[in-house]
């Protein structure tokens, strides 16, 4: 599957979650990705903190936030990724 700036987890079981997200990132890191964006949906919050907990911790990453309401709002988050060194 092609790396592209936007992870839609919609498609994915929740237990696939923790080695998906990190695999991921380093994949658009490695890509070039500057920004992508995660897509956990709005439900319940449970996946968004999921995601959210594997983004503080994960080294590729120099900041996240929830998207605007174009970018899907709390339904979705924004990460920016460190430059490949």
């Amino acid at each position: 599957m092609p790396i592209t700036d936007e992870l839609d987890l919609h498609h994915f079981q929740p237990r696939e979650i923790g080695s998906l997200v990190p695999e991921y990132l380093e994949a658009a890191q490695a890509a070039g990705f500057a920004r992508v964006r995660v897509v956990h949906g709005k439900g319940t919050g449970v996946l968004r903190e999921r995601v959210h907990a594997i983004l503080r911790r994960h080294p590729a990453v120099a900041s996240f936030a929830l998207a605007d309401e174009r970018r899907g709002g709390w339904g979705a988050t924004v990460v920016e990724l460190r430059p490949r060194g």
